[in-house]
């Protein structure tokens, strides 16, 4: 069982004492207890504030065989522990008139242990290894995702706008929606850069205001929740899926990247040609060397895969670069004056992934770099998609897995893999999605029904 040092109980005192008493003043009616299954899927329950403070204290126990990935049936009781740095009063009104707030939970075993199955639990551990050689782990992602007029599977998508990059649009609904969202976000505390309209028609995208990965990731899966419910209550449909409609771009979740060493920014040094340090070159070196092996965690649907091909700006090839969007790291250049912002950027991950695992094998690859003093390769300086096969090759560029099933072949022989995500999420990560394309192998698509039906 974790314990806490004298400052950090008291922290934890002081939380629980502030949300006890924000419940009481504001009226609170029900307290919902967010977590996810290992895939990213959100749960929840809800308790009244006569339960809240034991619940803070000891956890409230449920049944941990009913999520994917969590216990064994045989040994199925868990604790969800709330975490009181995460409670929010909830702006929308989706339970009438009943005021609602909610808090991210920890999983834990009866006796008070971190669960193994619990996707919050292996980021921590990863962000614990980070800290413990002096560093804090800090994400932005652009999260991008898709308005349709309903989510009826048996039609083509319907978009509810035509426009493109940073459509300037007269008053319509995505539009509105998009706004709604961000009002949201920032009322409950969450911080938004930008937001604009995607490539794609009714393709939008919001990007977030860097903070540590834990509350990051916490903070993907609000945003997710709430640009469904907003679009819900307009009687609309909202989707991460990463790629819902063939001929556009898909949706991806390009994520910037740094390390702090107490205010410094880790990546950065003054005295190089581009301002990277060799923490950020052994970083990024980390991050090419595994990336077809964290992959299927960071693209973890047959869908993702239809995102990743060329032509449609998404990364496929194993490079990096300065302002290169065709390469699977790009390093932004950084304003005149702020070391501070100094980054990079891993733009594999699609927004229907799990920010926990995702955000945990994208760190626990980058320290490998790090700690292993792996060797940065050449910068690219061209455009990848327009180069041919056999000129990668003689660059010695690989490519990012084609499918789920090779993702998954890739990722089973990998050592860093398994021991990021832990024995228990590995193996059921891979059993799932073994599933999962054995599933999608026996289906007949529409592609090839009009394309052999007739002629064969």
């Amino acid at each position: 069982m974790m314990t806490a040092t004298p400052t950090e109980g008291d922290d934890m005192e002081r939380q629980q004492d502030y949300v006890l008493r924000t419940v009481e003043e504001r009226g609170i009616r029900f307290v919902q207890l967010w977590f996810t299954d290992v895939l990213g899927a959100p749960k929840t329950f809800a308790i009244t504030p006569a339960e809240l403070e034991n619940a803070l204290v000891e956890g409230m126990t449920f049944d941990g065989s009913a999520i994917d990935g969590l216990s064994r049936v045989q040994e199925s009781d868990v604790l969800a522990l709330p975490d009181p740095k995460t409670f929010q009063i909830l702006p929308l009104g989706g339970s009438g008139s009943d005021p609602t707030a909610r808090v991210f939970c920890d999983i834990t075993d009866l006796d008070g242990a971190p669960h193994k199955g619990d996707p919050r639990n292996v980021l921590r551990r990863n962000l614990d290894r980070a800290k413990e050689r002096g560093y804090t782990f800090y994400a932005a992602p652009e999260v991008e995702w898709f308005y349709f007029a309903d989510d009826d599977p048996s039609s083509t998508p319907k978009p509810l706008d035509q426009g493109g990059y940073f459509a300037l649009t007269v008053a319509d609904l995505p539009t509105d929606m998009r706004r709604q969202t961000v009002l949201t976000l920032e009322d409950m505390g969450v911080p938004v850069e930008y937001s604009q309209h995607e490539d794609a028609p009714s393709q939008h995208e919001i990007d977030l205001r860097h903070t540590d990965a834990l509350t990051m990731a916490d903070t993907v899966m609000t945003l997710r929740l709430m640009v469904k419910e907003i679009a819900m209550e307009r009687g609309a449909y909202a989707t991460f899926m990463p790629k819902p409609i063939a001929g556009v771009q898909g949706s991806g979740m390009h994520t910037h990247f740094s390390l702090f060493e107490g205010d410094v920014n880790a990546f950065h040094d003054p005295g190089d040609e581009h301002g990277l340090s060799k923490v950020a070159k052994g970083f990024i070196a980390g991050l090419l060397h595994h990336a077809p092996e964290i992959t299927a965690v960071t693209n973890q649907w047959v869908n993702s895969y239809k995102r990743l091909v060329v032509g449609y700006e998404a990364p496929v090839h194993v490079a990096w670069a300065r302002n290169n969007g065709s390469a699977v790291v790009n390093v932004p250049r950084s304003k005149r004056g702020r070391a501070e912002s100094t980054r990079i950027e891993y733009r594999a991950p699609d927004p229907a992934c799990n920010p926990y695992l995702t955000f945990a094998v994208v760190l626990a690859a980058g320290l490998a770099g790090i700690e292993e003093g792996y060797e940065l390769p050449p910068e690219t300086q061209a455009n990848l998609h327009r180069m041919t096969p056999q000129d990668l090759e003689a660059q010695g560029i690989r490519a990012l897995p084609g499918n789920l099933n090779d993702a998954i072949d890739v990722m089973e022989r990998s050592d860093l893999v398994a021991e990021a995500l832990g024995e228990h999420v590995f193996e059921w990560f891979i059993r799932n999605k073994r599933s999962e394309w054995s599933d999608y192998k026996t289906q007949v698509s529409q592609f090839e029904l009009d394309r052999y039906l007739s002629a064969l």
